[in-house]
């Protein structure tokens, strides 16, 4: 693909990335060294880069010892399986916010393990400096979940024909859809014109209907079921 075209839209995404990552402390591990140099040189604008790596190896060892925020990691590493280091690294730090990027978007088996192992957001490799990741880097970070666009048949396959056990009002629809975009209660309360109080009431009202044991599994089952809208990417300014 010629991204010659592109090459100012390109540097836009960037610089919001860069302010997206603000203060972070990140680890990074992807096989294309090339992607990651490129990815650490502009993360470091702005984040803490703890780690760089390329196996799968690294990747838990800098995660035990960092404790980073977020951990971006390509599906194709040079020694490990990407995918599942990333549900590893997850299970056993729930707190870790994982982006995984995906070169091979033919393993399905792979992808769908990853959605139920609790990956934060998948994107495609090929997405890089598009607004797919610009937004999955917004939502992630945040705390929101984020699957690029052509893997969502997958992370809907199974559940079509599931969905709460009580039905959401109108309002518990709207803090969820916040809630998957990353949306912290603060903020959910300032544009929803409603008291801290009231965006928890209805944060407990609908973990309790789905039922889900936290917002991110609320926010999971609200996209796994078609409840809400994904967040797409933001247009470039």
């Amino acid at each position: 693909m010629d991204f010659t075209p592109l090459l100012d839209e390109l540097e836009a995404h960037t610089q919001r990335s860069r302010e997206l990552l603000r203060d972070g402390r990140l680890v990074l591990c992807l096989g294309n060294r090339a992607l990651l140099s490129l990815l650490a040189q502009q993360a470091r604008q702005s984040a803490r880069v703890l780690a760089a790596n390329t196996t799968a190896r690294e990747a838990s060892a800098a995660v035990a010892s960092e404790k980073p925020d977020m951990l971006v990691i390509s599906d194709v590493l040079e020694q490990g399986d990407g995918i599942e280091t990333a549900i590893a690294l997850k299970a056993s730090h729930p707190e870790l916010r994982v982006l995984l990027l995906i070169n091979r978007q033919h393993r399905l088996h792979a992808l769908r393990r990853a959605i139920a192992g609790d990956c934060d957001g998948l994107v495609l490799e090929s997405s890089f400096g598009s607004g797919a990741l610009l937004a999955a880097l917004r939502v992630v970070s945040g705390g929101g979940i984020f699957v690029d666009k052509p893997l969502r048949r997958e992370f809907r396959r199974g559940h079509e024909h599931a969905g709460p056990r009580q039905s959401l009002s109108e309002r518990e629809l709207q803090v969820l859809a916040m809630v998957a975009a990353g949306e912290t209660n603060v903020e959910i309360g300032k544009m929803l014109f409603l008291s801290p109080d009231t965006v928890k009431t209805h944060l407990s009202n609908l973990l309790d209907k789905l039922p889900a044991r936290d917002r991110t599994h609320a926010a999971v089952l609200g996209l796994r079921w078609g409840l809400i809208d994904w967040p797409e990417a933001e247009p470039c300014r």
